[in-house]
């Protein structure tokens, strides 16, 4: 009988699910998520991706009943992508005072002045070429390239975007964005910089969803290798340096030890992208009636929380927003 004292009984803490919730240590909350959504040109535009089932783009004029409807779950944040027909080799849509994202953040802004529209800041979408930044010899320019990313961000701070996000991966972007805000009466317009951006096989969905596949090479030379754990952290620590608010990493399933680095060193908001590989994978699996999709992207979810996020960019969120309400 004295043996059965040698060893902890766990079990004790697993034995109901009311004692499980009692002392479960991470929590999915409404409130975490950010909800992806892409804006097309367009009237009764409702298409949906078909790579990523319900997930859809949205002209205009239908934006704001599924607006309507996130807000009513309780979601607090949107970001917006644009997907446009008339692109040029700078993408100057993406800094038109009249363009896509522009005209979302004004139309959702007036109808629901306390949700947080979050304006992706990138040029990919709307370059003929489909790569972030001017071209010169079939190569990214920089410092060019800052440069429109700067009118971008302050032409989508100039419409009502709460957040700017910039995807571009450019080094020093954030510290030209932040200066041109600032110069621009923007000060207070929070950056979530996408800091540590790996050149992933996860995003392919979304390059459909968002008409942003490059014309030719890839992103290699502007995106982080795979294979590497230490640069994540010196790119983090020069977003911080250059007046970042928020650090997103991106994707994060197969990144949650980079996720975890990032939140050890750095004390601003850490923000996860569960991209759209991750949720197609999850949906093929579903309807081919391989896994319990509820289960799986809960419990998916929770580890990139358990990981260190704060925030969780997901197109999953509606769904877990209904979840989240049915347990309550």
């Amino acid at each position: 009988m004295s043996q059965l004292n040698t060893f902890k009984r766990h079990r004790r803490l697993r034995s109901s699910a009311f004692m499980r919730s009692l002392v479960r240590e991470t929590h999915l909350r409404t409130e975490d998520f950010i909800f992806p959504m892409f804006v097309i040109e367009g009237e009764n535009v409702k298409n949906e991706v078909p790579s990523m089932p319900g997930v859809y783009q949205l002209s205009l004029d239908l934006l704001l009943d599924e607006v309507r409807e996130v807000y009513e779950l309780g979601i607090k944040s949107v970001i917006f992508f644009g997907v446009i027909s008339d692109k040029d080799e700078i993408g100057s849509e993406a800094f038109s005072d009249n363009g896509i994202i522009q005209e979302a953040t004004r139309l959702v802004k007036k109808e629901f002045p306390d949700l947080l529209v979050v304006a992706d800041t990138c040029l990919c979408e709307y370059t003929s070429h489909g790569h972030c930044g001017v071209i010169h010899n079939h190569d990214v320019d920089n410092d060019e390239s800052l440069e429109l990313l700067a009118k971008t961000a302050v032409s989508q701070a100039a419409a009502g975007a709460d957040i700017i996000a910039p995807s571009n991966m450019m080094d020093g972007f954030v510290s030209v964005i932040r200066e041109a805000l600032d110069e621009a009466g923007y000060s207070n317009i929070p950056i979530m910089s996408y800091a540590v951006k790996y050149a992933s096989a996860f995003y392919g969905p979304f390059r459909d969803a968002a008409d942003s596949t490059p014309q030719f090479g890839d992103r290699k030379t502007y995106q982080m290798d795979p294979a590497n754990r230490l640069e994540a952290l010196r790119e983090a620590e020069s977003d911080v340096a250059e007046g970042a608010d928020f650090l997103i990493v991106k994707p994060a399933l197969s990144y949650l030890d980079v996720l975890r680095e990032v939140r050890d060193n750095f004390n601003l908001p850490v923000v996860a992208y569960n991209v759209s590989g991750e949720y197609s994978m999850v949906k093929a699996a579903a309807q081919n009636g391989w896994i319990d999709e509820k289960a799986l992207v809960l419990e998916k979810l929770t580890s990139m929380k358990r990981a260190g996020a704060d925030l969780i960019i997901s197109y999953f969120a509606k769904d877990v927003a209904k979840w989240l309400k049915e347990n309550e």
